[in-house]
């Protein structure tokens, strides 16, 4: 009997872990996230403003924001997507953050690396 209770408790739970990562995925626009598309860029209210630019600007028609500010390759794309995505969004949603967030060094350097590759 405890061990039955044990399964529906764990279940119950299971299922509320889940909806909720599938709603705040889902709220959060996450799958956008994985793509390349510069309008990603925009789901944060911080880069409205240099995502509006962007598109008012020469470079639009030569490079997405991906092509100066992600690393070439999967692994150092994915790393620094999750670096500069994920891990500000939680910190300014616990309240653990500048605002504005800072542009780390190692941003910088991706951006220098990367238009030195072009």
């Amino acid at each position: 009997m405890l061990g039955r209770r044990l399964v529906v408790v764990a279940a119950v739970l299971f299922g509320i872990t889940l909806g909720l990562g599938v709603y705040t995925f889902g709220y959060a626009r996450g799958a956008s996230y994985l793509t390349t598309d510069p309008a990603a860029c925009a789901n944060c209210h911080v880069m409205e403003e240099h995502f509006a630019a962007w598109q008012k600007s020469s470079h639009r028609a030569a490079a997405t924001c991906r092509d100066c500010h992600m690393p070439h390759g999967p692994i150092g794309k994915y790393a620094t997507k999750a670096a500069n995505r994920f891990l500000p969004s939680l910190a300014y949603t616990t309240r653990h953050s500048p605002y504005p967030p800072h542009n780390r060094e190692t941003n910088r350097s991706i951006t220098t690396d990367t238009c030195r590759h072009y």
